[in-house]
């Protein structure tokens, strides 16, 4: 064999042999090829007659799109695929590429003691909650306005955020180290968990994180803050935002250093019995406009996706399903090839068909993002006719009349955008 395969020399006599190992390697690879594609391929199929066929493009050209908390006005006139750069189609393109994908992959090491180096048919939810905390990271330390450059070399903050998400146990949020968190809660190789499960995980896997280092070096730079109902947010109950709570949640995760940490707030619900209520989705709608926004967790039962944005009734979504090679991204390889990384086709689901059990995600900055947040979703919990998403309250000792209060507030409070000029634009 040619030393191109071996780190030997070959010699004038091996050249049959080359050519025969020539024909074995070519021969595997297209073997490992069609099979990939055939698994991929299967994949969509399943995932087609779960979440319906595959629905791609803008539904409507006349009505605004929401993409966590930036809105986009595409007229008519300029919805064609080729649209022109500096157009607002082509701002809304380059932003939803620009968002994290993290999708099936194959060959990666064993999860834990199992046989386990793939994670397709079984780690969608998984993934999709990667997406919304890799998401929550790329605003954190990037801001909002980021957008991916094909151009240009990569960011060294950008390229930290994907080798955080590598399929390897060295990765502090790879599936790996999520599975072992969230052992307690049911998470394990091989099986599928609902959001409430994974929301938890993702609680505990940044705990165990910021208790391994300080916090200057610490890989999850934000608090995790779980909103949840009387029920714990297993069988429904109505999630409460405590602000006590979550003011605890951040003083404990800083060590009393400052007052207030950047904070990411999970809040799994239970939206109906077969599929989400109606009276629900203008609610879910709603909060795609908040500057806060990091989309919702769901799908179908066993087919999670991750929502990033809202047209009227339907939700663009960015899809885990399609299955890929382990590939090795760290903040020393600049010219890494990071686009199975992100995704270019807008794809929408009807925002009624989903699981009635789902998470929303938020990603506060500082106390001042928090304070906001609050103002908003107090105004949208006085707005939803009886069947709010969450409440707010100042405290538990409240109880009831706390949450009242809470809720008047919000009736007579006006938002306006222009608070947030930096973090949302109507386009």
């Amino acid at each position: 064999m040619c030393d191109r395969f071996l780190p030997s020399k070959c010699s004038s006599s091996s050249t049959a042999d080359e050519k025969r190992d020539r024909s074995t390697l070519n021969g595997w690879t297209v073997i490992v090829n069609t099979a990939s594609s055939m698994a991929s391929g299967a994949i969509r199929r399943f995932q087609d007659r779960v979440l319906g066929p595959s629905r791609t493009g803008i539904p409507s050209t006349t009505s605004e799109i929401w993409l966590l908390g930036v809105c986009y006005k595409i007229s008519e006139a300029e919805s064609s695929e080729e649209a022109d750069a500096g157009s607002v189609l082509d701002a809304f393109r380059q932003d939803f590429s620009s968002l994290i994908l993290i999708t099936y992959r194959r060959g990666f090491e064993p999860i834990g003691e199992t046989t386990y180096t793939s994670d397709v048919g079984w780690g969608c939810m998984l993934r999709s909650g990667q997406m919304l905390f890799a998401q929550a990271l790329l605003f954190q330390r990037l801001g909002r306005s980021w957008r991916k450059k094909e151009s240009e070399p990569s960011e060294e903050e950008y390229l930290e955020i994907l080798e955080l998400f590598g399929d390897s146990g060295a990765s502090a949020f790879s599936i790996h180290n999520l599975i072992l968190a969230g052992e307690s809660y049911g998470l394990a190789a091989g099986s599928w968990v609902g959001p409430y499960a994974v929301c938890r995980s993702w609680e505990s896997l940044a705990r165990k994180k910021r208790e391994e280092t300080d916090v200057e070096h610490c890989s999850c730079s934000m608090a995790v803050h779980i909103i949840s109902g009387s029920e714990d947010g297993e069988r429904g109950g109505a999630p409460i935002l405590c602000i006590e709570d979550v003011t605890k949640t951040c003083l404990e995760y800083s060590e009393g250093e400052t007052e207030w940490a950047s904070v990411l707030l999970l809040v799994p619900l239970v939206l109906g019995l077969d599929k989400v209520n109606p009276r629900y989705i203008p609610s879910l709608i709603a909060t795609f406009t908040f500057p806060q926004s990091l989309g919702i967790l769901g799908g179908k039962p066993g087919a999670s996706t991750y929502i990033v944005g809202v047209q009227e009734d339907k939700g663009f979504y960015l899809d885990p399903h399609d299955v890929q090679q382990v590939v090795t991204v760290n903040k020393e390889t600049k010219d890494a090839d990071t686009s199975s990384y992100h995704c270019n086709t807008l794809r929408y689901v009807p925002l009624e068909s989903l699981d009635p059990s789902l998470a929303l995600g938020f990603y506060c900055r500082d106390k001042d993002d928090f304070d906001d947040f609050c103002i908003r979703a107090r105004k949208l919990a006085g707005d939803a006719n009886g069947a709010p998403l969450f409440t707010v309250t100042q405290s538990h000792r409240g109880g009831e009349r706390g949450i009242a209060e809470t809720s008047s507030v919000a009736s007579s409070t006006e938002i306006s955008g222009e608070e947030h000029e930096d973090d949302w634009q109507l386009l």
